[in-house]
């Protein structure tokens, strides 16, 4: 049950929970919460790395969206259900992108440009794995 799942809908549920439920009424608020730093880093070249709230999401979203490429090459009914709900998960990224003022900042663009890449690989991992399939049988 849990395979069919796309684990982008975890970045997406975080980025949610923390620009709605921990951020104040202003509209801007949520940008200025991704952009707080979390912690630095010196560098070998002298300067301080700062890594903010937004950066972390951003990169936990791309490990997670490599996962999601590798379950692409899958084929089967759970490859399907998955591919299906990744769908719905872009349209309601899109949706959020569009309508809510919290979700219309550059991370949750990335972030709903990472699920639309999900979708387009499994629908063309599959496709070609069926194609390859028919040539089979022929």
């Amino acid at each position: 049950m849990f395979a069919s799942l796309p684990l982008l809908a975890l970045p997406v549920l975080f980025y949610n929970l923390f620009a709605r439920l921990f951020v104040g009424p202003a509209p801007d608020s949520a940008e200025a919460r991704m952009a707080q730093p979390l912690f630095s880093i010196d560098m070998a070249s002298r300067v301080k790395w700062i890594v903010h709230t937004g950066d972390l999401i951003l990169f936990a979203s791309l490990i997670i969206l490599f996962v999601e490429l590798l379950k692409a090459t899958q084929s089967g009914r759970v490859a399907i259900i998955n591919h299906s709900l990744s769908m719905v998960l872009f349209i309601v990224c899109l949706v959020e992108f569009l309508l809510f003022r919290s979700c219309a900042t550059s991370i949750f663009f990335l972030i709903t440009c990472m699920v639309l890449m999900d979708v387009l690989a499994g629908f063309i991992v599959s496709m070609s794995g069926a194609r390859r399939e028919v040539d089979v049988y022929r």
